[in-house]
């Protein structure tokens, strides 16, 4: 987009006239410390948002460190490498600020932090960003270039409008990942309860050793299943009876002893069998060719370690579109009940091992889709051991032991997939209780999967552009224009 496709009324400003602070603390480390004043790093600012700091510096050096100037709620920070461009909004002043990082604050009276953030993330920035940029291998921008950044600055009541429009589609996505980290945190704390810890199983053992008769027993286990109280269960035989002999039947299904295993105690009658046991097959990645060629002729959606977090939240905006080889789609296009798993990159502070379970919905969601060069499809025999496998990925991951499986060659970790295939044991039940599971866990995974906060984005990002660029009327009902917006995007694809 050129200047002059801008409306006349708006002004094309340089960078540096329109902020009052500029804050650069390129050239500087500071001291870390394991608790403190939260840092912010390049390396935590993502789509828009601040992740939650993972380095911190002392409260006593604060300020001596802070000599350059000081952030204040609101201010937007933008990376200056690695990644280049990536752009958020303080919501705390209590911040320390890293190197890669620069904080900007409009002009008073002349640009609004809020619709500094968005226009900042508009192609008409991003796309000055990265011609002003150098680096071959990695890319970052000199504060002196960017400077000159010029930005297209409507008068400032247009930009409260502009900025509460696109805000209010971030509210509702960010609401919606709140709820999908609920729905995570409960399919997380079903499986550990079950497959880890194996609660309902030990309530029985319990409930046996204090003398607890079978009907004593079986109650201890339903408590232990569904976190309810004796009492609470009274009620609930009355009031719901169908829900309560489910709940019972359940309870049923889990032992009252545990064997030993490989692995440990485990319930008896269960299993500890290796990773690779429960898998049809394993296969690599591939990366394909940006544009189509006489051998590259499918389109696909390839999935790389970056985007599996995005995709589980909702964002699939930067999964990137390629071309492959018939042949190789056929072993590798993702279906039902697969998982992805990153086998090549991670970081210092990020273990390789991240990994999606592709539910139907979820694939609907994508369309055609493939696992990148950096990854690997595990295809388990049956979707009911896809989601067991899937969350055992996750649950090992968050603990920290995928780890355990890494090796490091020439800068790049690499995930040992033969060895965690051989060695890394499952506790696997009878197909009763997995089924069970399934049926118990698969609904709140599907609501996980479901498209309301892809939909949300997908309609901000096509509302982003016309409205940083004043095609969008801001006068004109913006449920009927996102609308509209939204059904284009949907045809043109």
């Amino acid at each position: 987009m050129s200047a002059d496709q801008f409306p006349s009324h708006w002004q094309l400003l340089p960078l540096s006239e329109a902020v009052d602070a500029l804050i650069d603390y390129r050239g500087k480390t500071p001291r870390k410390t394991n608790h403190g004043v939260p840092l912010v790093t390049a390396k935590i600012v993502k789509g828009g948002t601040i992740l939650p700091a993972t380095e911190y510096i002392a409260e006593e050096d604060y300020d001596s460190w802070m000599v350059r100037g000081l952030p204040k709620a609101g201010d937007v920070v933008v990376t200056t490498e690695a990644p280049l461009g990536e752009v958020a909004q303080l919501a705390n002043e209590n911040v320390a600020l890293a190197q890669r990082i620069v904080t900007l604050r409009g002009a008073e009276g002349l640009l609004q932090n809020d619709y500094l953030r968005y226009v900042m993330q508009g192609a008409y920035i991003q796309g000055q960003l990265e011609s002003r940029a150098t680096g071959s291998t990695v890319k970052g921008i000199k504060q002196s270039e960017l400077r000159k950044i010029i930005l297209p600055i409507p008068p400032e009541h247009e930009q409260i409008k502009i900025a509460g429009h696109l805000r209010a589609l971030d509210d509702k996505i960010q609401l919606n990942h709140q709820i999908n980290q609920t729905l995570e945190q409960m399919a997380q704390a079903i499986f550990k309860s079950w497959f880890v810890d194996f609660d309902p199983v030990k309530a029985k053992i319990a409930a046996l050793e204090a003398g607890g008769s079978e009907e004593e027993t079986l109650l201890a286990a339903m408590q232990a299943i569904s976190g309810k109280g004796e009492a609470q269960l009274t009620r609930l035989q009355a009031e719901q009876p169908e829900q309560y002999a489910e709940l019972r039947a359940t309870a049923e299904l889990f032992p009252s002893a545990m064997q030993d295993s490989e692995l440990g105690e485990i319930p008896e009658g269960w299993a500890a069998r290796p990773f690779g046991e429960l898998l049809e097959k394993t296969i690599g990645g591939d990366w394909g060719k940006e544009e189509p060629d006489e051998k590259h002729t499918e389109m696909v959606k390839i999935l790389r370690g970056t985007d599996l977090p995005n995709i589980y939240a909702g964002d699939d905006g930067k999964v990137p579109t390629r071309y492959v080889e018939p042949k190789k789609l056929k072993t590798r296009s993702l279906k039902p009940g697969d998982i992805v798993i990153e086998v090549s990159g991670g970081s210092k502070g990020q273990p390789t091992g991240r990994s999606l379970f592709l539910t139907s919905r979820l694939l609907k969601r994508l369309g055609t889709c493939e696992p990148a060069s950096f990854c690997r499809l595990f295809r388990p025999k049956d979707q009911e051991t896809g989601l067991l496998l899937g969350l055992h990925l996750q649950h090992i991951y968050a603990e920290g032991k995928t780890w355990l499986y890494q090796n490091q060659s020439t800068g790049i970790s690499n995930f040992q997939t033969k060895i965690f295939l051989e060695h890394e044991l499952v506790a696997t039940p009878p197909e009763t209780v997995m089924h069970v599971f399934y049926k118990r866990v698969i609904p709140l995974i599907n609501r996980i999967h479901g498209d309301e906060s892809a939909v949300l984005a997908a309609l901000r990002d096509s509302l982003l552009p016309k409205l940083l660029s004043g095609e969008l009327s801001i006068t004109r009902n913006l449920s009927e224009t996102a609308s509209e917006s939204l059904t284009a995007e949907q045809e043109a694809t």
